[in-house]
């Protein structure tokens, strides 16, 4: 037989090049889908050699491949052992060469790093939201298959990723080369569109003309005889605008005493004609724990799965309500219809109308495709869900530790509580028609706001109700005998205790923190973006022992406590001492006067002369708090039992150092313990030495571990969804937060009343970096209007710094104040400036007749607050009011923000040119000033009346 000559296979020099600054020990390798780029391995991908053109560090490395050859790959930095220490934001990247590249050619690869910041542009809030478009690949000839015929010719394909691209706008580029338009637009290179927001286009161009120039990036060229280079750049930064409310607090002509999922729609119209691009919500869970008004909190998760029943339309869940119940519900509509929202009254209506439909239509429902495709999807919460409301309503308590043989959840109890043959099957299936319409319901709105271009933006609590669905159904997860809270800060000199326990970070690490990602997919359903509740939970959060009633005596966890051994060797020794509390006769006097030895006799005993300890029975905060309410001593007592329980509970955090519960040897400094009275009773020398403790514990010791901490659980999330993610960074930030924030893509929070700079009273919003949202006020504060007129040595200081004025500020947050305040944050650098509605109606005068005080969602300071503030005025009354939304529409003109299209939006009688300000906002010293020729809010009302 003749032997068969194989054709030889052409290879291709395929380079890969990118600049990247490195540290000592780091390198960057190259590693992708194919064994020759290590199958996704990144300790078998390609490392890269560096090398300096210039100034710029420049890391390339050559691999052999055969022409056809295709792969996905990315980029990494790592250490001298190959660990990643970071790897590149945002899709992978993709390859693909065809067959007609001549054997041995070079193919160089020229990227660019992919920062998280430019990956969030390909987040669904972007890519299936703002920028949605239904663009086709243009019918383009394929890559590299320009003439290479001659031996000083070069092929260039320039490649942008594009997610920001306007509908109807095109993508060129220009540069010094005669085939670039030598810097005219109308003679430049242009672009076509790819696929997945990738444009591209290739040019034959002369060795000669190498290097060319070109805006974006600063490109370096080696002269090599057939190279190919690929390009990868960047467009400018988007700035956007958008509304926030909660979504108790909206009020429509519809609804049932308070907002509904389906007014969201409405809200929707609101922002587009206003020429917004965002909606953002508080927690829209599920929180009915205790049945009482206290349930209206939206952070205290009964399920992190299920949806309030509260939002639920109730006229909406048949076509066919019986006239009774129509008038029942008209009924209700009236007696509702309240300045606040009325909780228990307004779910116990809702519950029972449902019910009441519930009844009349459940076999058309429970049997209904749709429905079944609901169950399906989500019967993994859903069951348990269920089953837990029976359960709750069954024993009256959602504590299950009282349920007897179901305070421990098993699958196959749950199976059998929830099967059709028990009695209560309808209660259960009560539960699943509930959630399957508040689906629907909600799924509406979310699909208006995409086809409106409306990021709807939800909310993710940090903790969940101690007596919820996740503890009963996972308590392995979570450290049920602690209680999460946060430590003195702006909103409270004494703490936070909010009462979640605190995570099992190394429970859930087990299955890569499946409980996470079930819950961000399930958001994902509705929310394009979503904002991380109290994100420096995720580095570290306080944790509190679980009978502390206030948030002061707590420690962070996790966080490297000081050991018995380092604080012996600095002469610290007295331990009980330092970590019980310090209680001596002089302080009961001083205290309590008269009746201190009443006092003491109730609640201590004297173990040594004028040395006092707390009795047992009210040795902890809940202790003490129960025995003080029970007391029947108290008419002699000269102050209130408020004042009384205040000066108890000092005397109670009278401590220096918290020795650890399940390591005595270990000890965390208390929070300000240079303010009590038991380190002021100490010597010199061990003052010193604590002080130096207490920095090093709060400042210092912990970076690293917290910092490694976020980067474990934080790109759980990230990962999780595509959705755009914002974390509320308030409070005391450790350094370690910005940085890793940066590193993922994370946007910050800024409200200028609460500057994370300490050396300013007040933030410069001019200042903010991109990577933040922006806001005068939030829900955890009081709103603009209210802060305004809170303090008058604050508001005249404010006046003078911040608006350039030395004149008597208005004792009222005026139109004219407000607008400028808005303005001031329009204009900053910042991603997002996100408005809390209540705000913006402080635009309007007849919008500002209702008290300030009481515009207030939540009052941080009182862990019972009533959380039940509606807006007095309607979505329908807004949607009508032409000069409050054209008002709001020159806020942003000019701004420099993107902004809804006029055309799209319809606004009837608006001027699509709109008005331009081109004046901007000057700092000067770390002050904002006014220039004289800002825009006011009068100037802009009276362009608006011509």
């Amino acid at each position: 037989m003749e032997n068969l000559r194989l054709k030889p296979l052409k290879m291709i020099n395929l380079s890969f090049r990118i600049p990247y600054y490195t540290e000592w020990g780091q390198s960057i390798l190259v590693y992708g889908s194919e064994p020759l780029l290590g199958s996704w391995n990144v300790k078998k991908g390609l490392a890269l050699t560096p090398s300096f053109q210039g100034e710029e560090l420049i890391w390339s490395g050559k691999i052999s491949v055969p022409t056809g050859f295709q792969a996905q790959y990315g980029y990494c930095l790592v250490d001298k052992d190959k660990n990643v220490l970071r790897s590149e934001a945002g899709n992978k990247r993709k390859i693909l060469l065809p067959d007609t590249i001549q054997d041995r050619q070079v193919v160089e690869l020229r990227d660019l790093w992919q920062t998280a910041a430019e990956a969030l542009f390909y987040r669904s809030a972007f890519k299936n939201v703002i920028f949605q478009k239904a663009l086709q690949p243009e019918a383009v000839s394929g890559a590299f298959q320009g003439n290479l015929d001659q031996e000083d010719s070069v092929i260039v394909l320039f490649k942008i990723s594009c997610p920001k691209m306007e509908e109807g706008k095109s993508v060129y580029v220009i540069g010094s080369s005669s085939l670039l338009g030598q810097w005219k637009v109308q003679d430049g290179l242009k672009l076509s569109y790819a696929r997945e927001s990738l444009w591209q286009a290739e040019c034959v161009m002369k060795k000669k003309d190498l290097p060319i120039k070109y805006p974006f990036v600063n490109t370096h060229f080696i002269y090599l005889v057939n190279y190919i280079y690929i390009f990868y750049f960047s467009d400018m930064p988007w700035r956007g605008v958008g509304v926030a409310i909660p979504m108790f607090s909206v009020r429509s002509k519809d609804d049932l005493g308070v907002g509904e999922f389906l007014d969201l729609k409405l809200l929707v119209d609101l922002a587009v004609e206003s020429g917004f691009h965002l909606v953002q919500l508080l927690p829209v869970n599920d929180t009915s724990v205790n049945g009482m008004w206290w349930d209206s909190y939206p952070y205290s998760s009964l399920s992190v799965f299920a949806l309030h029943p509260l939002y639920l339309r109730v006229q909406a869940l048949s076509e066919k309500i019986p006239l009774e119940i129509k008038q029942e519900i008209l009924e209700a509509k009236e007696r509702l219809d309240g300045t606040v929202v009325d909780y228990e009254a307004t779910l116990d209506t809702k519950l029972s109308i449902a019910k009441k439909i519930y009844f009349l239509e459940k076999e058309l429902i429970l049997t209904s495709t749709a429905f079944q495709k609901f169950f399906s999807e989500n019967e993994e919460w859903l069951k348990p869900y269920a089953a837990f409301c029976f359960l709750r309503d069954f024993f009256e308590t959602s504590d299950h530790s009282q349920w007897g043989r179901f305070s421990h959840y098993s699958k196959e109890k749950l199976e059998k509580l929830v099967s059709e043959e028990k009695v209560h099957y309808d209660n259960i299936c009560f539960h699943y028609y509930l959630q399957f319409h508040l689906h629907q319901q909600l799924s509406e709105a979310a699909a208006y706001a995409r086809h409106k271009r409306v990021v709807l933006k939800g909310d993710l609590p940090i903790g969940v109700d101690r007596n919820s669905v996740d503890t009963w159904v996972n308590p392995n997860l979570f450290r049920m005998n602690t209680a999460t809270g946060a430590p003195p800060d702006y909103f409270d000199k004494n703490g936070q205790n909010w009462g979640f326990p605190t995570y099992n970070w190394e429970e859930m690490s087990k299955d890569n923190y499946a409980w996470w990602r079930a819950r961000l997919t399930q958001m994902a359903k509705y929310f394009t973006a979503y904002r991380i509740d109290h994100i420096l939970g995720f580095f570290r959060i306080w944790e509190l022992p679980e009978h502390a009633i206030t948030g002061l005596v707590g420690k962070f966890r996790p966080s490297i406590p000081l050991s018995q051994e380092e604080l012996e060797k600095e002469g610290i020794w007295d331990f009980n001492r330092l970590s019980r509390p310090y209680i001596r006769q002089q302080m009961l006097q001083d205290k309590f006067g008269a009746p201190w030895a009443i006092i003491a006799s109730i609640f201590f005993n004297e173990y040594e002369k004028s040395c006092y300890e707390f009795k047992e029975d009210c040795n902890t905060e809940k202790k003490l708090a129960s025995k003080l309410k029970a007391c029947t001593a108290k008419s002699l007592w000269t102050e209130s039992e408020e004042n009384i329980r205040r000066d108890l509970f000092d005397l109670l955090q009278n401590i220096v150092l918290i020795r650890d519960p399940e390591d005595p040897r270990k000890f965390y400094p208390r929070f300000n313990l240079e303010d009590t009275l038991s380190f002021n009773d100490l010597d010199d020398h061990s003052k010193n030495v604590l002080k130096r403790f207490y920095y090093d514990y709060y400042f210092y010791r912990q970076e690293f571990l917290w910092s490694q901490n976020a980067l474990k659980t934080l790109p759980v999330l990230l990962n999780s969804s595509d959705m755009l993610a914002c974390g509320e960074d308030l409070g005391l930030i450790p350094s370690c937060v910005h940085p890793v924030l940066q590193e993922l893509g994370l946007i910050g929070l800024r409200i200028q009343r609460m500057p994370s700079e300490p050396d300013l009273e007040f933030g410069i919003p001019s200042q903010y970096s991109y990577m933040t949202v922006c806001a005068p006020s939030c829900h955890d504060c009081s709103t603009m209007r209210a802060w305004w007129e809170e303090d008058e040595d604050r508001r005249c200081r404010f006046y003078k710094t911040m608006m350039g004025s030395n004149d008597v500020p208005p004792s009222q947050c005026t139109p004219d104040v407000s607008y400028f305040i808005l303005r001031q944050h329009v204009e900053a650098p910042s991603m997002w400036a996100i408005f809390p509605l209540q705000d913006l109606l402080a635009l309007k005068e007849e919008y500002t007749t209702r008290p300030a005080v009481e515009e207030t969602i939540n009052d941080p300071t009182n862990p019972k607050h009533y959380w039940r503030y509606r807006v007095h005025v309607t979505l329908e009354t807004l949607l009508g009011d032409k000069e409050f939304k054209l008002m709001i529409r020159k806020l942003v003109k000019g701004s420099g923000r993107s902004y809804p299209p006029l055309e799209e939006v319809g606004v009837p009688g608006f001027d699509k040119k709109g008005a331009v300000y081109p004046e901007k906002q000057h700092v000067a010293n770390g002050q904002a000033l006014t220039s004289r020729a800002t825009p006011t809010y009068a100037a802009a009302r009276k362009e608006i009346d011509h």
